[in-house]
């Protein structure tokens, strides 16, 4: 089995029929690892939008219980990618999303742009860090995959295509990015969150890689530190070397599936319906 054996089996299959399949190939065999840095990053991005920050600030979500949080959005979009989201446990999922959202008075605009980052995050990670950029039909499978996902969230007003949803991405960015105290206090949170997954010595190693990987205006609406230019040319060479030496490594034989892991605040496994914040947490 070659390298490119998944790449072809998605060329065959047609994104707009196909995408569940699509996405489950691209996600789980070629690019598992590189996806979750990649909604990592979305994460992050929906982070310096005020609005939403502002929210999270005020649930405490991301101060008090910040891996939990990270576990929980982790396990819904992973049961959707994995299972699809037309399948018993992917309809699950986006009903306990719905549930989760339901509390809280969210813009239309706001669940748009998560969503938008979820589609085109990786498709940009990919371009620029990943053994492969994703093809023609990855692309398209994860446009029509999410469109599917945020009808079934009820969001309104998704585009019809391809190009029109990341211009709204890019359009939206520019427009709300901006610093404020609740972007530094969700995004300080989530940067210790991922520096508390290495040994405390490499703490300060850790923290300057993220801020590198960080564009310029994401690093102004945070209100972080800007790193320096050898982490900025030091971080991204090190993915691209991964990337090339994994362009040569053996193709992937089963499917890597986040679903199956165990997650630090649910040693035990979890149920999709018990996933979020205590059912108390209202919104305002």
């Amino acid at each position: 089995m070659g390298k490119d054996s998944i790449l072809k089996k998605i060329q065959k299959l047609n994104p707009e029929r196909d995408h569940e399949r699509i996405v489950f190939l691209s996600t789980c065999y070629d690019f598992s690892f590189d996806t979750t840095r990649a909604l990592e990053l979305a994460l992050f991005r929906t982070f310096c939008v005020p609005s939403i920050s502002g929210l999270l600030d005020r649930t405490g979500e991301f101060g008090q219980r910040t891996q939990k949080r990270y576990d929980d959005t982790d396990i819904l979009v992973s049961e959707l990618l994995e299972w699809g989201y037309s399948s018993e446990r992917g309809r699950r999922a986006i009903q306990r999303i719905n549930r989760l959202h339901g509390r809280f008075s969210i813009a239309n605009e706001d669940f748009l742009y998560v969503l938008s980052t979820f589609l085109f995050e990786p498709i940009r990670w990919n371009r620029h860090y990943g053994w492969r950029p994703m093809c023609e039909q990855e692309c398209l499978g994860l446009f029509y995959f999410w469109r599917a996902v945020g009808k079934g969230m009820q969001i309104q007003e998704i585009p019809e295509d391809y190009q029109t949803f990341e211009r709204f991405n890019v359009e939206y960015e520019r427009e709300r990015f901006r610093f404020t105290p609740s972007n530094h206090r969700v995004g300080t949170a989530t940067v210790e969150l991922f520096v508390g997954w290495f040994p405390r010595i490499l703490a300060p190693l850790v923290r300057s890689a993220i801020y590198a990987l960080l564009e310029p205006p994401l690093i102004r609406a945070f209100g972080f530190p800007e790193p320096s230019r050898l982490m900025r040319w030091a971080v991204p060479s090190f993915l691209k070397l991964r990337a090339g030496i994994w362009r040569y490594l053996p193709p992937r034989r089963h499917p890597r599936l986040r679903t199956e892991m165990v997650h630090p605040s649910q040693p035990d496994g979890y149920v999709i319906e018990h996933l979020g914040p205590p059912e108390e947490t209202k919104g305002k």
